[in-house]
């Protein structure tokens, strides 16, 4: 499995959205560091998520600038180089 080195992960999520536990859950597996920003708690990080995005749903994940919208399992391995 091989993947990149030096990758900044944010995921902007909220506690009770399935689909941001099973992204952290899905980079967890795979050992990739992550900053878990809860949105629901942080209005500035919301605010900075919808700047960045578009979008005002969960989760939105950030690898090194490139935005994911949901949980996008491929999107996730293509951004990290991750061979499933």
């Amino acid at each position: 499995m091989a993947k990149k080195t030096t990758t900044k992960v944010i995921v902007y999520s909220t506690p009770s959205c399935p689909y941001c536990h099973m992204a952290k859950d899905y980079l967890k597996e795979h050992k990739i560091p992550f900053q878990d920003i809860n949105v629901a708690e942080d209005a500035k990080a919301g605010q900075e998520m919808v700047k960045k995005s578009g979008q005002r749903g969960v989760p939105v994940i950030d690898i090194d600038g490139e935005i994911i919208i949901g949980f996008d399992q491929d999107a996730i391995a293509a951004a990290l180089g991750i061979e499933e």
